[in-house]
Formats: structure tokens, sequence, C-alpha cells
């Protein structure tokens, strides 16, 4: 089952369960705080980093983790 970062609405809390993809496309997730199923959904970046074998030539690999165009020769 997944696991989801969810925001409710009603109370404004933020909390994160293991449910179903039906249940909670059914609205039967409920925060545990006020008991609420008008949740969204909070979407939150996955850090990775791409590591390339030669010296990165971006001047912002800093930021980019030399994966971007500039690393790999495409303009």
């Amino acid at each position: 089952m997944p696991v989801y970062d969810l925001h409710c609405t009603l109370c404004d809390a933020d909390f994160r369960l293991q449910a179903s993809m039906t249940d909670k496309r059914e609205k039967r997730v409920a925060c545990p705080q006020c008991g609420s199923h008008d949740l969204n959904t909070v979407f939150k970046p996955i850090p990775y980093h791409i590591k390339g074998d030669k010296p990165a030539e971006c001047p912002n690999s800093h930021i980019c983790g030399a994966g971007c165009h500039h690393t790999r020769g495409v303009s």
C-alpha cells in the first residue's frame, strides 16, 4: 500500500499515512485530528543526484547535480 502525505483543509493538519489507492480515491481516509475526509495530497520533491564520469561543465552543477543538458552535450 502507498504512503501518502496529506493536508486537512478543515483543521490545517499535515500527516502521513498508509492507505489503499481505492480508500483514498473514495474518501474513506479521515484526518486523525478532526475526522474530516476533505484532504489534499501534499507533493514533496524527491532529492536525487546524477553522477557523471567526467567533470561537470555546467556553472550550476551544484544545483542541477551535473545532470543537466550542459553535461550531456545537448543544446
